[in-house]
């Protein structure tokens, strides 16, 4: 496993994340097919919801979230806390490579993309102020992501 940390984030970000366990590639008529309007939007074009608004924002059911797009474990429910960013956090991703780094440079500012690393979903982004161990806050769309609960 990964020790995860901004030094790990960043060296992924800047050299490339781990090989993922399979690989899900679509079309984009089979993405809008298969996602709602805000789902596409956020997942494929990198968009974003308004904070505060996410089905799983203040979410506390145990289970897993999976990927919207292709169903891959991303995160834990026993690894999400409350930021009050207005979006899901999470310390660290379920397995060491689910999610990919990217450099984001986009609106001025430079910041670490999270992505799904098996089918490319945009997710949210990676901010060095979270608890720790790891110190990191993976703050994710709720549009992104689906609960799956333990039975």
């Amino acid at each position: 496993m990964t020790n995860w940390n901004w030094n790990e984030v960043i060296k992924q970000a800047n050299h490339g994340s781990p090989e993922p366990p399979r690989k899900v590639e679509k079309t984009e008529k089979e993405w809008k097919e298969q996602l709602s309007p805000e789902q596409y939007q956020i997942t494929r074009k990198k968009g974003t919801e308004r904070a505060y608004t996410g089905a799983y924002c203040e979410s506390h059911t145990p289970g897993k979230y999976a990927c919207i797009c292709c169903n891959t474990i991303l995160f834990d429910s026993q690894l999400k806390f409350e930021s009050n960013s207005g979006w899901p956090s999470f310390t660290e991703p379920y397995n060491d490579n689910v999610v990919k780094h990217e450099k984001d440079t986009s609106y001025g500012m430079v910041r670490v993309e999270v992505m799904c690393n098996v089918c490319d979903a945009h997710l949210g982004h990676v901010f060095p102020d979270g608890p720790e161990p790891s110190g990191l806050r993976y703050c994710i769309n709720s549009a992104s992501i689906n609960l799956v609960t333990e039975s």
